[in-house]
């Protein structure tokens, strides 16, 4: 394949990463883990690969049959290997056993294509294909379990991070983001890997907006999403801090769950974390801000935080699943009702908490079928007003204990399919339907 040409806006790239790249890489030294017995490995011919992208796989010695795999994408001048011996996600994997993919960018500068239109679509090309096709590789040669695959990156990798969490959520089960930017934030139409104004902070949204973007990414999809951590230093040069902001403010949006923290602590003393969704270790979304810190994550016992939330401390191996007798993912059930007439209908859906703990705060997401557009709800504020829909509660009914239900309801327009929508998820959670 030839040399990638140069793109506009490259050098205003490399000299902005270059500024944080000498801390960065001196906080990853610092966190390098100590020597394995296994070796890391080059992988070729793993699939499309339509950016040239080189694919690293360690697997550790404690590896199980049927491994979690851990997607680790590195910052612009890096590269696969740099980020394994840098970061402490090798070491992690000895304790736990899973399998670590490394993606390498080898385009001029290093960096990940997280801004052209291809890479912002699910298929559309570029380094999301090549990744995908890693990810199965991993699955097909490795016997890794497909209901079990996240990723995490800093920099250019955390801004994939986001990416591939839009483009794949049927794929990644939760992703940890360092010193990222939302989905779509650094996207351009001029050929330019850089955007200056995402970078600077400047790429300001609604939360809306973001989940928007995010969505788009997988037009339809109604399925469960996945949960996302975030992290950022506050005086970040290079990826200014309000992108953390924003962030939050997407994923947040794309799962369903309140802005408002459920839970802030310290874990340490500069970093304040925030939970949203739910106050334990794997809530929908939590974020840890560092304050003091440059563009240097992720630093010494930051990526035990990552694996802690992915769920993957433990050495129990979860047991294969068979689609045939597991329920679907979720603690919730939905049942739909319509009584439709010659150009409209109106929608009576109930849904019930049908696990141990309360739910406060909820976000039913489903797809309307084509041609019917929502006119007025109650008990509900729903949007948009067609397409893919999200219902959120309002503030009496907010809370659903154990066992709870709350009904809610839409009149809507048609166009001769009165039909109901094929699937629920509530707060990123596939529902039971019936």
């Amino acid at each position: 394949m030839p040399r990638t040409r140069r793109r506009p806006g490259l050098r205003t790239l490399l000299t902005a990463l270059l500024a944080g790249v000498t801390p960065l890489l001196a906080a990853l030294l610092l966190a390098a883990p100590s020597a394995h017995a296994a070796a890391l490995t080059e992988v070729t011919g793993f699939g499309a690969n339509p950016s040239n992208l080189r694919m690293y796989v360690y697997r550790p010695d404690s590896a199980p049959a049927r491994p979690a795999v851990l997607v680790a994408v590195h910052y612009c001048t890096g590269s696969g290997p740099a980020f394994h011996s840098g970061t402490e996600f090798a070491s992690l994997a000895d304790r736990y056993g899973f399998l670590v993919v490394y993606p390498s960018a080898t385009r001029s500068g290093g960096c990940f294509d997280v801004s052209s239109p291809q890479a912002l679509k699910r298929g559309g090309g570029s380094d999301p294909v090549g990744i995908m096709s890693m990810v199965t590789y991993a699955q097909q040669h490795y016997g890794a379990d497909p209901s079990r695959v996240f990723v995490t990156g800093a920099s250019s990798g955390a801004m994939m991070t986001n990416v591939l969490l839009g483009d794949y959520p049927d794929v990644f089960k939760a992703g940890a983001a360092f010193m990222g930017v939302p989905f779509g934030c650094f996207a351009t139409t001029d050929g330019s890997e850089w955007n200056s104004a995402c970078a600077g902070g400047t790429v300001i949204r609604t939360p809306q907006q973001w989940g928007d973007l995010a969505r788009g990414a997988y037009p339809g999809y109604t399925g469960p999403r996945p949960r996302m951590q975030v992290w950022h230093g506050t005086e970040d040069p290079t990826l200014r801090y309000p992108n953390f902001g924003e962030e939050i403010k997407q994923w947040t949006d794309v799962l369903g769950v309140s802005q408002t923290p459920a839970l802030t602590d310290h874990p340490q003393s500069t970093w304040t974390r925030t939970r949203y969704g739910g106050t334990g270790t794997q809530a929908p979304v939590e974020a840890v801000s560092v304050q003091g810190a440059g563009h240097t994550l992720p630093t010494s016992g930051m990526a035990a935080r990552a694996i802690s939330f992915f769920g993957l401390d433990s050495t129990t191996t979860p047991p294969p699943t068979d689609p045939a007798t597991t329920p679907p993912a979720g603690a919730c059930r939905v049942a739909y009702t319509t009584s439709a007439w010659n150009t409209g209908l109106t929608a009576s859906i109930t849904v019930t908490n049908t696990g141990a703990a309360p739910i406060d705060g909820w976000a039913l997401a489903f797809t309307l079928p084509a041609g019917q557009t929502i006119t007025s709800g109650w008990n509900a504020t729903f949007s948009p007003a067609n397409g893919a829909v999200t219902a959120r509660n309002v503030s009496y009914n907010a809370t659903l204990a154990p066992g709870a239900s709350t009904t809610l309801g839409f009149q809507a327009n048609h166009t001769g399919n009165t039909g109901s929508p094929a699937s629920f998820t509530l707060n990123g959670a596939a529902c039971q339907v019936g």
